[in-house]
């Protein structure tokens, strides 16, 4: 099927959409796939180590890496909801993926998305609680609270990507099918729409996406706030219980940090190279 006959029909209820993907250079392509492979294998493995070594050592039974464990498996999911099909285009000609499939992407990615950055509030949370409450910890920090902090963030990123890839999902499509991207991601879908509430109903996006991304980020700035005052005040005694931080803050860096440029900054700022670089990340 050419990309000519994928962009006739009614596209206002399209079956199809044409991802471009990274390259059409072959030795590129192979290069790509195999870096890619590589950093999907990595990934994989390494965060199913640290499950299995949470779940069998009792001594890491603790709230720390009981969070730490669904964090890897969060991890798991959201590359996998992508990887596996960039790595699978990297050598087809027809770079394609179904309507059904893209909005079930959007759902996924902004699933796990959503529920890590709720997750990663709640790892902040839990240091802040550790340091600045030590002696009140562990009624503070109860097995019943854990348990309800991952609830609370799987429910919120499930229940905002539902709404999120329903509406998404109700847009009209006209013009091209054609996604200038690696994945369906929701801001390319939506420059593709041609509703007259295109506008509005973007805006309703970015709102629900945002008022997750945004709280988790407040509530985690605020909880290394409150660490930070009480290392300085406490002096070196502190240190060793901030050193316990310090990874996760160069994920939160990491995660939110992309996130924020990759959906923040308009698109046509900045070259497809760096979007797509951003979105790997």
């Amino acid at each position: 099927m050419s990309p000519n006959s994928l962009q006739q029909g009614n596209l206002s209820n399209p079956t199809m959409f044409l991802l471009l993907g990274l390259s059409s250079a072959y030795r590129a392509q192979v290069t790509l796939c195999l870096c890619f492979s590589l950093i999907y294998l990595v990934t994989v493995l390494a965060n199913l180590l640290i499950v299995t070594l949470v779940w069998l050592d009792a001594q890491l039974h603790s709230p720390m890496y009981f969070f730490l464990s669904h964090l890897s498996f969060l991890d798991i999911c959201y590359s996998s909801v992508t990887l596996p099909k960039i790595l699978g285009d990297s050598f087809s000609p027809q770079k394609t993926i179904s309507f059904v499939g893209c909005i079930t992407q959007i759902y996924f990615f902004l699933c796990f998305g959503g529920s890590e950055c709720v997750l990663l509030a709640a790892m902040a949370y839990d240091r802040y609680l550790a340091i600045c409450h030590p002696l009140h910890y562990p009624v503070l920090m109860s097995k019943k609270m854990c348990h309800c902090l991952v609830a609370v963030s799987w429910l919120s990123g499930s229940s905002s990507s539902l709404i999120q890839a329903f509406l998404t999902a109700r847009l009209p499509f006209c013009g091209s099918n054609t996604i200038d991207h690696l994945f369906c991601e929701m801001p390319f879908l939506l420059k593709a729409s041609c509703s007259p509430n295109a506008p509005l109903n973007t805006a309703a996006l970015y709102a629900l996406a945002g008022t997750v991304a945004m709280g988790s980020f407040l509530l985690t700035l605020v909880s290394y706030v409150h660490i930070i005052r009480a290392v300085l005040q406490k002096g070196a005694g502190m240190q060793r219980a901030f050193a316990t931080c310090t990874s996760h803050l160069a994920v939160v860096s990491l995660f939110f940090g992309t996130g924020a440029v990759a959906y923040l900054v308009p698109h046509s700022s900045g070259s497809k190279e760096v979007d797509e670089a951003l979105a790997l990340l």
